[in-house]
């Protein structure tokens, strides 16, 4: 067995549990904490009754990093320690990057518990198992020897260990109880897809209100709250399912389940999300409110897709919080705030939002509409459907079964005595001309478009058959947006940019050039991606008495583009170099957010 061997200090002192006093003799020797703190603590050992690691009664203490100042020595600080003090490698456990069921199979639950250890990584040769004992390795040969793999230990933090030895434990159990269950009856039951497979002699199906069903979509759902996944993914394959979460934009791949669980979880979700379970074959909506580890309370709008394997579902997340955060923690500068609140702070007019799916327009139109319901004040909404729902606003979704569409839904508000109208989307002449109307008639409409700039609102406004005259005497403005990735603070990286590379970048603009610029690290805290949360650029374009000329039924996007900069606008590639100024996103980020070649 071709292994490293250890350092003395770490062969002197094996076969042992961590001792509290041995830690604080380390501590003190290493320069980490002051004497006096360790005997302060010294004295009250025999006080301690409950049983806790070392690491965790030394973290409780919340005592100031002596070599680090002005940094708390924290549970996962002395973990680090640890790791460099004894020369065993540093792990933080990120579920994302670990094969739960297959790291599973390798030690049985009880001998890993009995020893507080957690497999996280199976090579074909190697086995890396995380702990918390340094000092404790008579396992180590002994599990060798059975697994027949060389076995490479890491230090990790006791408190995720034992939670995760937990979990991942009773997650594999639930999948594998499962479907040994599904087993015992037909492939794939009564599901309705384009390719079946026929089991002679075989019927029934897994319980979708199986304790494994209901135990594993638990996991699931507090598992993406952890990891501040915006959607989640349920894709049926032949074999297996996969589950994937977007965090920050980017889908990564959680976990595989067969595919016969799969058809079991989903019909789990569909039964909280109060959606047909026995309708396979149409595409269906539904919501479910349920709460974070955290106690707070969060919905969930679910959306199945029938494909070939099964039906596909996917979990949109909608935190609450977002709805308290101001324009500046959106990602609006000082200008922009008062741009903005002084287009939704009009009495009467059209506000357009514009950008793709999932460029956070809702969040744009949901926290002004937050700020806009005062008691005095009557909001009320037209969705497709609804996002979120908050008790300051009414409420309406749209219902093609029962035709009440934009449109209809516009003119039901207009009966309602509204301050402030939300239409989930301009899609048609109607819509458009009734949203007009109301504006007409002194009510304040929020909106949304799909055009990729501002100025493209109007133009296709025009396209859809407004008239003219009827933009420049309703339309307020137009406020364009994306979202560009945020670096992550703990681990970007400051690199040098030249003269003609920020020419490059701004396209020439007479824009200050920065110093430096940061770009994407990795580390533990952003699970080695670079970027920690989102943030969002904005073009602002504001009709002003110049531009209201410029529209008319053959008016040139172009045209008014170049008008809109000269009266003040700053485009979305502007708006993302100034993020990039003040080091809060990376180049890459904000060329593609913009829609920019890399080249240029």
């Amino acid at each position: 067995m071709n292994q490293a061997v250890p350092p003395p200090k770490l062969e002197k002192r094996r076969d042992h549990a961590l001792d509290l006093a041995e830690l604080l003799d380390d501590l003190v020797a290493d320069k980490m904490i002051l004497a006096e703190e360790a005997r302060g603590l010294r004295a009250r050992m025999h006080e301690m009754r409950e049983y806790r690691h070392p690491l965790q009664r030394l973290a409780e203490c919340e005592w100031d990093n002596q070599k680090q100042p002005g940094k708390r020595l924290t549970l996962e600080a002395l973990v680090h320690w640890l790791a460099n003090h004894t020369g065993l490698p540093y792990l933080r456990i990120d579920p994302l990057s670990i094969d739960v069921g297959r790291v599973t199979t390798v030690v049985p639950y009880a001998y890993a518990a009995r020893l507080k250890i957690l497999p996280v990584k199976v090579a074909a040769d190697e086995v890396t198992i995380a702990t918390s004992e340094p000092w404790l390795r008579e396992w180590e040969h002994d599990l060798s020897n059975v697994l027949r793999l060389r076995v490479k230990r890491v230090l990790a933090n006791p408190v995720d260990i034992d939670r995760y030895l937990v979990e991942f434990y009773a997650l594999a159990k639930s999948v594998k109880a499962s479907n040994e269950e599904r087993s015992k009856f037909a492939a794939f039951g009564s599901t309705s897809t384009l390719e079946q497979l026929m089991e002679l002699g075989r019927a029934g199906k897994l319980d979708a209100n199986d304790q494994h069903v209901i135990n594993i979509v638990d996991w699931l759902l507090q598992y993406a709250f952890d990891s501040r996944a915006s959607d989640i993914h349920l894709e049926p394959r032949r074999e297996h399912g996969k589950v994937r979460f977007r965090i920050d934009g980017v889908l990564h791949e959680v976990y595989q389940i067969p595919a016969p669980v799969m058809a079991a979880v989903t019909s789990r979700i569909k039964i909280l999300a109060r959606m047909d379970v026995a309708e396979k074959r149409k595409p269906q909506d539904g919501r479910i409110k349920t709460r974070s580890p955290e106690g707070k309370e969060v919905e969930l709008r679910g959306a199945a897709l029938p494909t070939a394997f099964g039906e596909k579902l996917v979990l949109r997340i909608f935190d609450p919080e977002v709805l308290l955060r101001d324009f500046g923690q959106l990602g609006f500068s000082p200008e922009e705030t008062i741009a903005w609140q002084g287009m939704i702070e009009q009495p009467n007019g059209i506000v357009l939002v514009t950008g793709p799916t999932g460029s956070g327009k809702t969040t744009t139109l949901y926290s002004s509409l937050r700020k806009l319901a005062t008691p005095q004040v009557n909001v009320c909404t037209i969705e497709d459907p609804i996002e979120m729902v908050d008790p300051s606003f009414n409420q309406m979704q749209v219902n093609p079964q029962i035709d009440l569409h934009f449109a209809e839904g516009i003119r039901a508000l207009m009966r309602q005595d509204p301050d402030i109208i939300m239409v989930g989307e301009i899609r048609d002449l109607e819509t458009a001309q009734v949203a007009v109307q109301a504006a007409l008639t002194g009510h304040l409409v929020l909106s949304t478009l799909h055009t990729n700039d501002a100025p493209s609102a109007i133009t296709r406004l025009l396209d859809l058959g407004v008239p003219g005259y009827l933009i420049k005497a309703v339309l307020l403005g137009v406020v364009a947006q994306r979202l560009v990735r945020r670096l992550c603070p703990h681990c970007k990286q400051p690199v040098e940019l030249g003269e003609e590379r920020w020419r490059d970048i701004t396209g020439g603009a007479p824009l200050a050039r920065p110093s430096i610029a940061y770009e994407p690290g990795g580390c533990l805290e952003c699970r080695e991606t670079g970027y920690l949360g989102r943030v969002g650029i904005y073009e602002i374009m504001l009709l002003s008495p110049t531009l209201k000329p410029l529209i008319h039924d053959q008016t040139d996007g172009s045209v008014l583009r170049d008008h809109a900069i000269r009266d003040g606008m700053t485009t979305l590639r502007i708006a993302g170099c100034r993020k990039i100024a003040e080091g809060l996103t990376s180049v890459e980020e904000v060329l593609s957010a913009a829609g920019i070649s890399q080249g240029t």
